[in-house]
């Protein structure tokens, strides 16, 4: 991580570089940089695309048939002319007219991909050709394509991320991370049909659901339809960018028809088949009439205040009834929503609306720093129209503030093995026990793996994990397997002269390093397999229940506290480990300490008090 972290500092290094030597705003330079990136990052998808269909027609025996944009599209990739590919721009010779080449790219681009018409950036020729062709060098960073597609859709996102305050205009408004957009998409699993995204932004979900459709063997090109509004006409375009780099289908509005207050742009009510939003929350001066007349309520109508405008929390609401009355009848839905709504007072008979319709399927509590901008906390809510009888008047609560990988001090994520395991508690409710049986299966192939990074006992232990219980003993062994390594690191650099010891340690620490990473990925089966062994759903203090229509509607339905949807409130805390410490003994000592403290001040008062007298104060 922090090896990406270097990547994204460097690359922002050379957009500020670019913002300094030149004479554009910020408004003005932020679309040219992100225009660079967007072609690198097109282009690095290209070239895999590019290499895969070389491979698969070296197996066609006779005449092999042309590459064809589809080709690209299937691979989740965009045809890119040569005249736009990124290494030609690099190979450009010095007295070339960089700016110009760079326009005819985009243009080039344009013309094979009718969306990004009007939308792709033209003006480099107001950059400085030295000036373009040195940060078209370095975000030519060699980095980015050893990482893959994972870390370069990162860094494209961190420089969004960057952008975002220059750009947004509303404090609601962030971009959303890949963790939480990930875990949306594994609980509401597209498949096929219809998306929309009522608060788009820069297309993140929609690029997260196309490769959650493609890890699944689908071909979101044939299968989805990606409908989009975004009020912020600059943030529409980088969706459009974003989505045709990609290579996917949808349409996108953006402007005043596109605030989905007040417009459902693409007449989808009732139609989609997923949902999934992370809409700007706490949001005031919404214009109570104008909402009203919008509809799209099947909730109930919010409250007008003194200034005909709908509350920050009813506009939350707002929000909830849109993305509700969206689905059509065997629909899903998953998104990002302040806290505060899971238990406010005033729309508690919305969420018993929702309640008793069968149709909240999941909520989940996220803790702080999980968005680059924002440290507060938030919930995901998850509902479906098509839930199983079975499960029609539950919900499952999830409490996953406990659960997490710190990235820093200020930013936390669930790293794929952890989106893993939040997924499995969902299957196993579902009764989709199969699916983890499958996530077993790759932790066992997993450990299979990992056992030739270790010697002894801990590899003997990785390659014949069978069952749930055969994790933990593993995990135990990787464990004292590192502590050994580094002792013996120790000792072989201790005997080392000062000179070599620097470089050894830093070759022993890598070593190290790599050992508690696999340590890690092993650790995490052993957080879900001592919660749900081979796949038995349980409800677990601290992290997940689930509750029954009767539990949510509670003893008086009449309560403020009655109908809340907030996971703490069902889950509880977990149950506080055993340190091994009698509590009455170690008080006693504490007691003890105190008065001997106590008797020593008095002593040290009574000396200060005559020496002072001494001196005749």
């Amino acid at each position: 991580m922090a090896d990406i972290r270097k990547i994204e500092d460097e690359l922002w290094e050379a957009a500020d570089e670019l913002r300094a030597n030149s004479k554009l705003t910020s408004q003005q330079y932020c679309m040219p940089v992100l225009g660079l990136i967007f072609l690198r990052y097109a282009w690095g998808r290209f070239k895999r695309a590019d290499a895969q269909i070389d491979e698969e027609r070296a197996r066609i025996e006779g005449r092999k048939p042309p590459k064809a944009p589809q080709d690209y599209t299937a691979k989740g990739a965009m045809f890119i002319p040569e005249e736009a590919r990124y290494d030609y721009l690099l190979n450009l010779p010095a007295q070339a007219d960089t700016g110009r080449a760079v326009n005819t790219a985009m243009d080039a681009i344009a013309k094979l991909n009718p969306s990004l018409a009007g939308v792709l950036p033209n003006t480099y020729t107001e950059l400085g050709n030295d000036l373009l062709a040195s940060v078209i060098r370095i975000f030519n960073n060699p980095a980015l394509d050893e990482e893959g597609d994972d870390i370069i859709g990162r860094i494209y996102e961190y420089f969004l991320g960057k952008f975002a305050p220059a750009v947004a205009s509303d404090d609601g408004v962030f971009f959303t991370p890949k963790s939480l957009v990930r875990i949306i998409m594994n609980v509401i699993e597209p498949e096929r049909g219809i998306m929309l995204d009522p608060a788009c932004g820069s297309g993140g979900m929609f690029v997260s659901a196309s490769d959650y459709v493609r890890e699944h063997g689908g071909d979101p090109a044939q299968s989805m339809m990606y409908y989009g509004q975004e009020k912020v006409d600059y943030n529409a375009k980088l969706c459009l960018m974003n989505m045709a780099v990609h290579g996917m289908q949808g349409a996108i509005k953006s402007g005043d028809e596109a605030n989905t207050f007040y417009h459902d742009a693409h007449a989808l009510e009732g139609k989609c088949d997923y949902v999934a939003a992370n809409p700007p929350f706490n949001v005031d001066k919404v214009k109570w009439a104008a909402a009203v007349d919008a509809g799209r309520l099947p909730l109930g109508v919010p409250k007008e205040n003194k200034k005909h405008e709908v509350s920050t929390s009813g506009a939350n609401y707002l929000w909830i009834n849109y993305f509700y009355s969206y689905l059509n009848d065997h629909g899903r839905a998953g998104f990002v929503m302040a806290s505060s709504a899971t238990d406010s007072n005033a729309e508690r008979a919305q969420r018993r609306a929702l309640v008793e319709a069968g149709a909240v399927d999941v909520m989940l509590y996220v803790g702080n720093n999980f968005f680059y901008t924002k440290s507060l906390p938030c919930t995901l809510w998850f509902l479906d129209k098509d839930k199983p009888q079975a499960i029609r008047d539950k919900v499952l609560f999830i409490d996953a503030q406990r659960y997490h990988t710190a990235v820093s001090t200020t930013l936390n994520e669930w790293t794929p093995w952890q989106l893993k395991n939040l997924s499995a508690i969902v299957w196993l409710y579902r009764g989709e026990t199969q699916k983890y049986r499958e996530l077993m299966s790759a932790y066992r192939a997993r450990c299979g793996e990992l056992s030739g990074l270790f010697s002894g006992e801990a590899a003997e232990l990785l390659m014949s994990v069978a069952t749930a219980d055969d994790f933990a003993p593993t995990h135990q062994a990787m464990l004292a397997a590192i502590e050994e390594q580094k002792a013996a690191e120790k000792t072989e650099v201790e005997a080392l002269s000062k000179r070599q010891q620097k470089k050894r340690r830093e070759e022993l620490a890598a070593k190290t390093a790599e050992l508690e990473a696999a340590a890690t990925e092993v650790g995490e089966a052993v957080w879900l397999t001592e919660k749900f062994g081979e796949g038995t759903y349980a409800d677990v203090p601290g992290l997940c229940k689930v509750a029954s229509k009767k539990d949510i509607q509670g003893d008086q339905p009449a309560d403020k506290s009655s109908w809340s949807l907030t996971p703490g409130a069902y889950v509880g805390v977990p149950p506080v480990e055993d340190d091994g410490v009698d509590f009455h003994e170690r008080m006693g000592e504490i007691q003890a300490e105190l008065v001997r403290l106590q008797a020593e001040s008095n002593d040290l008062m009574a000396t200060i008090t005559r020496n002072f007298r001494e001196l005749g104060l």
